[in-house]
């Protein structure tokens, strides 16, 4: 939930991330009872990871539009 909150905050401010923040808890913990479902929260990283991908993804699509190929840099040591 940091992370989320955190990246929102940056992209919106920081009221309105908490409040999409506690509406997120409230519809986690509605389903929770609702549907008796166990939450497993999978962690920051698993969050990071997924943002980075759609970012990246991003990234390739508005390359190709404007006719260009994205190429993987090699990592720093």
């Amino acid at each position: 939930m940091g992370a989320f909150y955190r990246r929102l905050s940056a992209r919106v401010g920081k009221a309105k991330a908490v409040t999409a923040t506690a509406r997120k808890i409230a519809v986690l913990f509605y389903n929770t009872l609702r549907h008796g479902m166990e939450y497993s929260d999978p962690g920051a990283s698993y969050y990071q990871e997924r943002y980075r991908r759609r970012v990246l993804t991003n990234l390739e699509r508005r390359a190709k539009s404007l006719g260009y190929t994205l190429q993987a840099a090699p990592m720093p040591a």
